[in-house]
């Protein structure tokens, strides 16, 4: 080795120019497989710790979702109740009752017809689902080391 080639090889280190340290081409391509496959594994480790942080925040947000929806129905409910004493004022208690609750059921019906209409038009992610039989394929077509 000429003194050029030396002084590279002291630039370099470990992939100096020798003939002991010569790499092929097929553990190059072998460490580019095994590289990529170790950023795959990372990408699904970070993916995993971001919606395990994603579904306590989300669980958070549910609790008080939650609260505050008991609490709305509760008030509701007095709403609900003031409008019957209204009606009592200018009918029978019990036509009153009747009137209102009917109110309720058609409300009721109408919201629940049009939540039916709406998840029967709902597919699952399809296209997400293609990708990831893509590439689980693809990764395990990959050359192992």
């Amino acid at each position: 080795m000429d003194s050029a080639g030396r002084e590279a090889a002291g630039q370099l280190g470990s992939y100096a120019y020798s003939g002991k340290n010569e790499r092929t081409i097929g553990d190059v391509l072998g460490d580019i497989a095994t590289n990529i496959q170790e950023i795959v594994r990372s990408e699904i480790r970070l993916a995993r710790v971001e919606l395990t942080e994603q579904g306590r925040k989300f669980a958070t947000a549910a609790r008080v979702l939650a609260i505050g929806a008991a609490v709305a129905l509760y008030g509701l409910g007095f709403v609900l109740l003031a409008a019957l004493f209204a009606l009592e004022l200018v009918l029978p208690a019990w036509a009153a009752s009747v009137i209102l609750g009917a109110v309720l059921l058609i409300g009721a019906w109408v919201a629940v017809s049009a939540g039916l209409r709406q998840m029967k038009g709902l597919k699952g992610p399809a296209k997400t689902m293609q990708t990831v039989k893509e590439d689980a394929l693809w990764i395990k077509e990959q050359p192992k080391s």
